[in-house]
Formats: C-alpha cells, sequence, structure tokens
C-alpha cells in the first residue's frame, strides 16, 4: 500500500519539483514509510483498511470535512477503524456520519486565516507541520493545484491517507519530511504556510529563510505561531519547559517577529490576526486522551502557564517574497 502510494507521489510531485531531482526526497520517505518503519506502522495500516473501499463523495470546503454520506456504511466499523489512528489532533472530520473529535478546533485557526491569503486558486502551495493534512485538504477545495504537505510524525500520515482513501484524485500529497530535508533554494512554491512551527526551532531565522527559499519570486508566506505582548525589543526563552512542552525555544513580541522577517528579506509585512488560544480551541476529547491545554495552565489563573509564563497567544504574519 505505501510502496503504491510512494510511487503516486513521485509522479504528482515531479512537475512540481523539476528540474529539481526527486530522489533524495523520495529516498527518505520510503526510509521512514517501508525501509525502517514506525513499531505501530502495521496496526495503523490495518485500522486504515478496515476502512470502507473509496472514492466517495466529499465535502472539503466546510469547517468539518466530511467524507461519505451518513447511513452510506456501517457506523460502528468506521469508528472501531478511525479509532485504531487515535489520538486525532488536528481536525474536525465527519466519516460517513461519525464525527470525529480533535484535540483542536483547526477550523477555527482556518476562519482566521482565510480571508487575509491571496486567492489560493490556481496557486501550488506547501504546508510545513501539516498534521493530519486538515489544513491541506481546505487548500485543495479552494482551488489550488497541488498541495503538498510535509510532517515528520507517521500517524499524521495515516490519518491523511484516510482521507485520501475517499478522495485520491485531488492534488494533496504528504511526505514524512522536515522542513531542512526540502531542496534548498527551490522556489517551487506560490504560498507556503508554516502554522505552529516557528517555536520548535533553536535557530527561528534559520526557518524563516527556508520557508524564503521554498517561495517563487512574488511567492506568500503565511506564518502562525506563539507570541507574546511587547515591543520590538521583547522575546521569550522559557528557561525549561513551556505550557509543559520541552520543544518551545523563542516567543517574540509581534514588533520583533515583523522584524525578524524583515531581516530575513520578506517584504510586505503585516500582522492580520493576534489572540489567546482558549480552552475550547485545544482540549481532550474521546479522540485525543492526553492530556491538553486545560492541563497545562496555571490551574488558579488562566492568564498563566503552569511555569508562570503567559499563556498561549499565536498571532498570523502574511508577507511577501520580493
Amino acid at each position: 500500500m505505501l510502496t503504491d502510494y510512494l510511487q503516486a507521489c513521485e509522479r504528482g510531485l515531479e512537475p512540481l519539483f523539476a528540474p529539481q531531482p526527486l530522489s533524495a526526497v523520495m529516498t527518505l520517505s520510503r526510509e521512514r514509510l517501508v525501509d525502517r518503519p514506525h513499531g505501530d506502522l502495521p496496526r495503523w495500516l490495518a485500522a486504515l483498511e478496515a476502512l470502507p473501499a473509496g472514492p466517495a463523495e466529499c465535502a472539503l470546503d466546510q469547517d468539518t470535512l466530511t467524507i461519505g454520506g451518513a447511513g452510506e456504511q456501517d457506523q460502528e466499523t468506521v469508528k472501531q477503524a478511525l479509532q485504531g489512528l487515535i489520538p486525532w489532533r488536528k481536525g474536525p472530520f465527519a466519516f460517513f456520519g461519525v464525527p470525529v473529535e480533535t484535540e483542536w478546533r483547526s477550523d477555527w485557526k482556518w476562519q482566521r486565516v482565510a480571508p487575509h491569503l491571496s486567492p489560493l486558486a490556481g496557486r501550488r502551495i506547501l504546508d510545513v507541520g501539516c498534521g493530519s493534512g486538515y489544513h491541506c485538504w481546505r487548500m485543495a477545495a479552494a482551488g489550488a493545484s497541488a498541495v503538498v504537505g510535509i510532517d515528520p510524525t507517521i500517524l499524521f500520515l495515516v490519518q491523511y491517507l484516510a482521507v485520501r482513501r475517499f478522495a485520491p484524485e485531488l492534488p494533496v500529497w504528504f511526505l514524512p519530511l522536515r522542513m531542512e530535508e526540502l531542496p534548498a533554494e527551490g522556489g517551487q512554491f506560490d504560498t507556503v504556510f508554516s502554522m505552529g512551527v516557528l517555536y520548535h526551532r533553536r535557530s527561528p531565522l534559520d526557518h524563516l529563510l527556508e520557508l524564503k527559499g521554498a517561495l517563487c519570486a512574488g511567492g506568500e508566506l503565511v506564518l502562525e505561531t506563539l507570541v507574546v505582548e511587547g515591543d520590538e525589543r521583547t522575546v521569550l526563552m522559557p528557561e525549561d519547559r513551556y505550557a509543559v512542552m520541552r520543544n518551545v525555544f523563542f516567543l517574540p513580541s509581534v514588533a520583533m517577529l515583523t522584524r525578524w522577517l524583515e531581516r530575513c528579506g520578506f517584504v510586505d509585512v503585516r500582522c492580520v490576526d493576534e489572540s489567546n488560544t482558549t480552552v475550547q480551541e485545544q482540549r481532550s476529547t474521546d479522540w485525543m486522551r492526553f492530556q491538553s491545554l486545560p492541563d497545562f495552565l496555571d490551574p488558579d489563573d488562566h492568564r498563566l502557564t503552569r511555569e508562570g509564563y503567559p499563556a498561549p497567544r499565536r498571532a498570523v504574519l502574511v508577507a511577501r517574497k520580493p
């Protein structure tokens, strides 16, 4: 199954990446999916195969991505298969009437971002840290000519395949890669999204330069990340953990983040949204049973994390490569 997917992926991506060869990208992908797979991959693939055969009618242009119609398939069978892919973090979805209530209300983020984008119709798009691929499908539904999602988490790729099973003709591809593993300075993409990634990077400027290198001239960057309030000199580097997470390094103010983008050569930088993350947007559910945002905040003051830092606040900035 995965070998067939990788072959289809290579055929689909070759025109996008030409004249740069795809050999290194595909070799890494094969190593992670076929040659040296994750130990849970056979179980996840069995859950995937337990889903009904596709294709099916899909509505991917709405807040809950809807695959198939309620009553078309046995809902208990569908539910058991999808539960084999827990935890579901990015969504929501509904498969044949079975709702998948994910940890994140990713549709709320899309509602904040979408009004400020250049029209996606006909554009070649890269979604860095794409998770389950929820936003990739929203981009495809908006008319993108090609969408490439990258994320090293193999379970997220299998969750993407659960949707692709029913919408195989859409030009959406998922590679189990990190940003630095794509061809450098490829310039293939009209729009690049990096949402929820920058604060995990030890070198945020290097990440911004990698994103810039993936854009064609005039291309648009959509950057969403954790920020703190302050002026152009303000940046928080947690002493150890932030909201229980170990891998959080730099939380700049919007003014500082704007300066970073401009120093990296972006122009027309603007902040289009800044808001606190609520416990309604990120929380534990029956489909993601681990701790979530309510557990990461100070129980007596939700304005603070458990470590005493300002509670999560996110900003969306849009910029252009000249």
